[in-house]
């Protein structure tokens, strides 16, 4: 049975009306309608939608619909943080706790959610299990439970995590609350054990296509990537972005493109917040061209018109590629997607997998390092949370960060630690002295005196806990610049008047239990074996795809997404080639190819330019010339006619 069905008066009229007004959009896009549509008639449900599917619409606006306020838990702190800011620039009340937060400020958000007129909370699934939470929860009028990233409460799952099975006991406190799980990728098995996890009343299920029938699908077998880059962005008009593993590729591969006349930047999580935004607004509004980026770009990318997504590196699984390749595109225009596969990426994914594994001991005392690193006690640090600079760490143990971030993968399965995402932290600072002693500190400067007076006339508690601080509202209210005042909080901080944490951008470990002695740190082989499987068949699948030549690509994909009834796209490089094959063009090419060496002789890659054809059919074609004896290479590399 259906839960609470109070609101099925609300009719198609009012949910468009909503939707114009606030998303401008006059139609829903494919399935939207018919999850809202559930969630509205009180069905627990879940949707089974691809990444850009416009799955927030899902749960944002039946929640605008009806009375109360929706609880969305999500794991992605940088994703929980965006939707705030454009939930609020569309004048709509939205509020966020996550570990990044201290407790004053989420005490405030909590407060809010009871007895203000909040109508979203994110929360991160590790806060559920808190004191705070559970006692507000209760008083809260809530209309829809959302769960978002839901493969994350199933231990079949490729991303388990312990926190999110807390979501049944924030459940049952709500019993007549409809749940609207979210997932891009879940097995049969998976999307079972999430229904039975949540304590859906009956199994429900809404399927979205996968297909992206403007997104032409291509991968690149070439050993020169820099070449086969600059001929995609030399053929392809408009904007795109060039995907890479390491922060140095990316900063030499857009070095690169900018040498060859193209305008590129690049960015990564090393690069400080203000940059990072800086960069990303240039492309966005049309200034760059083409952005250069590691996996950290992306998140609330609202860039409709990107023409091309090129993966100059592999992905280590097919939901990774599907979503970053599905940035292009989103306008309904043709657009591609093309990875780029050199000979030795095979190898490369299967050390990058070998790596995924340190052993359980291994595990083990990279947790003891962390803690310690951390300077957590043993039966300290329940719930608390910690900036967590992973580079400085492993530099000074000696660790390969892969293998840090590996343990706390597992470390996080077995419930012990969770490590989030990058976050841009504000400046904290407390002060070291008692306030009678901090007026007989002989202060011979009057700016000092000055920006001291400001602090502890805008910020109260200083005294006894550090405090988050606005560099830039002490500097309007001092009348100081920026700058000054970070010159004075350094001094400060040297006069040993304050203790000054400078802002900064660092992911936060989240403790899910208190530090344990070593021995009593339990690792279940089972959990460690059953991620290895998985984890294993992720990239399995995405080498399949690698070295396919004859199915679909769009097809392989989808039906990776569970989607059995996938049909040829027509535009992918596989479908074209078929076609290509079926209407035996081959003669032309062949044509093409003798009459160009017949005016003079050319280098393979030469020949590859001047021909409007697949490079790929191109050496083909050269090759089988060769076995036949009608060409010849000169000991220059010169292509002739024998």
């Amino acid at each position: 049975m259906s839960r609470a069905n109070t609101h099925n008066t609300i009719g198609i009229e009012q949910l468009k009306e909503l939707l114009t007004k606030y998303w401008g959009h006059k139609e829903f896009r494919p399935g939207q309608e018919r999850i809202i549509r559930s969630v509205i008639g009180g069905t627990d449900t879940l949707a089974l939608m691809p990444t850009g599917g416009g799955k927030s619409i899902t749960y944002q606006l039946p929640a605008l619909a009806m009375d109360g306020l929706c609880i969305v838990v999500t794991p992605l702190i940088a994703l929980m943080k965006d939707q705030v800011d454009r939930l609020r620039r569309l004048g709509i009340a939205a509020t966020a706790i996550h570990s990044g937060m201290s407790y004053h400020q989420i005490d405030i958000a909590l407060d809010n959610c009871v007895y203000g007129d909040m109508k979203f909370l994110y929360v991160a699934p590790e806060r559920l299990a808190t004191e705070a939470f559970r006692l507000r929860v209760d008083r809260m009028k809530v209309n829809l439970l959302a769960v978002d990233e839901a493969h994350c409460i199933s231990q079949w799952g490729y991303d388990f995590r312990p926190s999110y099975l807390r979501i049944a006991e924030i459940r049952s406190k709500m019993p007549d609350t409809p749940i609207l799980a979210l997932t891009a990728s879940a097995t049969e098995l998976v999307a079972n054990d999430i229904m039975d996890k949540l304590h859906f009343a009956e199994k429900h299920i809404v399927r979205t296509s996968f297909a992206r029938p403007n997104l032409s699908y291509a991968v690149r077998h070439t050993d020169d990537k820099n070449e086969q880059l600059l001929r995609i962005i030399n053929n392809v008009e408009g904007s795109g972005i060039v995907y890479m593993r390491s922060r140095e590729g990316c900063e030499q591969v857009a070095e690169f493109l900018r040498e060859n006349g193209h305008s590129a930047s690049y960015y990564h999580a090393g690069l400080p917040h203000l940059e990072r935004s800086m960069r990303q607004e240039e492309w966005t509004s049309g200034k760059v061209r083409i952005m250069v980026a590691t996996n950290a770009f992306g998140m609330g990318i609202d860039k409709a018109d990107v023409r091309f997504v090129v993966h100059y590196t592999t992905c280590d699984s097919l939901e990774s590629y599907y979503q970053e390749a599905g940035r292009a595109g989103r306008d309904g225009k043709r657009s591609y997607a093309v990875l780029l596969a050199a000979s030795d990426d095979n190898a490369r994914i299967e050390k990058s997998f070998t790596s995924e594994f340190p052993p359980l001991e291994e595990i083990k005392n990279i947790y003891e390092k962390i803690c310690s690193y951390l300077q957590i006690a043993i039966g300290d640090g329940l719930y608390a949370s910690f900036l967590f600079n992973i580079h400085e760490f492993c530099a000074r143990e000696h660790i390969y960060a892969g293998k840090v971030r590996a343990a706390l993968k597992l470390l996080q399965q077995n419930g012990y630690m969770t490590l989030t995402e990058e976050l841009e932290n504000p400046a904290k600072i407390m002060f070291c002295v008692g306030r009678d002693d901090l007026y007989k500190i002989r202060i011979d400067r009057r700016d000092l005196d000055h920006i001291i007076r400001t602090i502890l006339r805008i910020y109260n508690g200083i005294f006894i806990e550090f405090r988050a601080i606005d560099e830039r509202e002490l500097a309007t209210i001092s009348g100081y610049t920026v700058e000054h005042v970070k010159e004075l909080l350094k001094r400060m901080w040297q006069m040993r008047i304050i203790r000054y944490i400078p802002a900064n951008s660092s992911p936060i470990i989240f403790m899910d239990e208190e530090r344990l002695p070593i021995q009593d740190l339990y690792i279940s082989p089972e959990t460690y074996l059953h991620r290895k499987r998985l984890v294993e068949e992720r990239f399995d699948n995405m080498l399949a795809y690698l070295n396919n030549e004859e199915e679909c690509r769009s097809v392989v994909m989808q039906r990776y997404f569970g989607d059995i009834e996938a049909k040829p796209c027509g535009i992918c490089d596989c479908c074209l080639a078929a076609r290509r094959k079926a209407k035996s063009t081959t003669p032309d090419l062949r044509q093409s190819i003798l009459e160009m060496l017949r005016e003079k002789s050319l280098s393979p890659r030469e020949l590859s330019r001047e021909i409007k054809h697949d490079p790929a059919d191109v050496a083909h074609e050269i090759e089988k010339l060769r076995e036949e004896q009608k060409i010849s290479t000169t000991t220059e590399g010169k292509l002739i006619i024998i």
